[in-house]
């Protein structure tokens, strides 16, 4: 069942920080809806406080925990520890886009390097932080990251990436509205 807490500890945010990869998982409210889960990287996650959260988020094919945080705020971020001592991490919380309009995003932008394609930052509070053994994870070697999206976003420029978002960013799987427009 592992081993919980109601804050994120200097510990946890230790093993967070070293993570080159993370998981975040959203659902609509929907029975007949798609529960979405999506894999992080980049420099892109950062504790902002004990209680909470954010991530950068870029331009995608979807814009699902936009839509979904939008409609319940439900969020579920995870951690895997792929080398080093196994260890599987999760914040759980309620969650919000900040978008490029808003009145925060000054401040809360000041905390990443800001990539072409910034669509907007996930931001949660976290309510219960869980920590379990991680025996059966994997080990991998971390060996670089990708440039595909920043190449990708470039060669789009801002006017293809604003067309693109709202071709493909405006609503979710299941019809549901993102935050963005």
């Amino acid at each position: 069942m592992g081993n919980f807490s109601d804050a994120i500890h200097e510990k946890h945010k230790t093993f967070i920080e070293h993570q080159k990869m993370f998981f975040v998982a959203t659902a609509p409210l929907g029975a007949d809806t798609h529960v979405n889960l999506s894999p992080k990287g980049m420099d892109s996650f950062k504790v902002l406080s004990s209680t909470r959260v954010a991530y950068l988020d870029l331009v995608g094919s979807g814009n699902e925990t936009s839509a979904h945080i939008l409609e319940n705020s439900r969020i579920t971020f995870m951690f895997c520890a792929f080398d080093g001592p196994p260890n599987i991490l999760r914040l759980y919380g309620k969650g919000y886009a900040a978008l490029p309009t808003d009145a925060e995003w000054q401040e809360l932008s000041s905390h990443f390097t800001l990539f072409p394609g910034t669509r907007q930052i996930i931001v949660a509070d976290v309510h219960k932080v869980q920590t379990s053994c991680g025996f059966s994870v994997p080990l991998y070697e971390y060996s670089g990251e990708r440039d595909h999206a920043e190449k990708w976003a470039a060669k789009k420029g801002a006017e293809g990436l604003q067309k693109y978002m709202q071709e493909k960013n405006r609503v979710s799987l299941d019809g549901l509205p993102t935050a963005l427009f």
